[in-house]
């Protein structure tokens, strides 16, 4: 037998499309029939209803009240007690005896003579002037030369003074003589010896009486 007639025989073409039919006709059923029963089972299954809930964050701590602190005065003062004063009641007077002196007469007045007056007091003698006090400046002509060569003391240097005064004072003759050479204050002895030693280099006029005479002296260190 020829091909290609075989190939023109419609009956093995509708046996062929037949057989392909069934197959996909009994994959749909087979399918239908499985999802059905998914779908059922499915839908009997128990539906889960989750209720979720937002998180709260925790609440704050509680705040901590400090208390404020005390408040320190100062205690009362301590209570003292008045002292008890007790007084005591005098004491009942105590029986006395008076005794009454008679007043004696009264002495007869005598008259005596008034005394002589007494004999007035000699004055008392008048005290001698006080010298007359004088500046050396003025008296004395050589003055501005003795005090321009004073020197600080070489005692005093070596004794570590840097500084010291003396006031000397001396009497003035009549005639011009330097007496009585004394210090009246200085701040140390070898200032007043050296004051009292330019004094008594001193070339004076006389004022027609003594006088006093008082230099003061200043050393200083330079």
């Amino acid at each position: 037998m020829n091909f290609a007639q075989r190939q023109r025989d419609p009956r093995k073409h509708l046996v062929g499309i037949t057989a392909v039919i069934l197959f996909h006709v009994l994959i749909v059923y087979a399918l239908l029939t499985g999802l059905a029963k998914k779908v059922v089972e499915v839908v009997r299954a128990p539906i889960e209803t989750k209720v979720i809930e937002e998180v709260k964050p925790p609440p704050p701590p509680p705040e901590v009240v400090v208390p404020p602190p005390p408040r320190l005065e100062a205690p009362p003062p301590p209570f003292i007690p008045p002292p008890e004063i007790q007084i005591a009641a005098p004491p009942p007077p105590q029986p006395t005896i008076t005794a009454v002196t008679p007043t004696p007469p009264p002495a007869p007045v005598v008259i005596a003579p008034a005394p002589p007056p007494a004999a007035p007091a000699a004055p008392a003698p008048p005290a001698p002037p006080a010298p007359a006090v004088v500046n050396a400046a003025v008296a004395c002509s050589n003055y501005q030369q003795k005090m321009g060569d004073a020197s600080f003391p070489r005692e005093a240097a070596r004794a570590g003074l840097e500084r010291g005064e003396a006031v000397i004072q001396f009497t003035l003759g009549p005639n011009g003589e330097i007496k009585n050479v004394k210090a009246v204050k200085s701040t140390h002895p070898i200032f007043a010896r050296a004051a009292s030693r330019i004094v008594s280099e001193y070339t004076c006029a006389g004022q027609g009486q003594d006088v006093v005479v008082t230099v003061p002296f200043l050393y200083k260190m330079d």
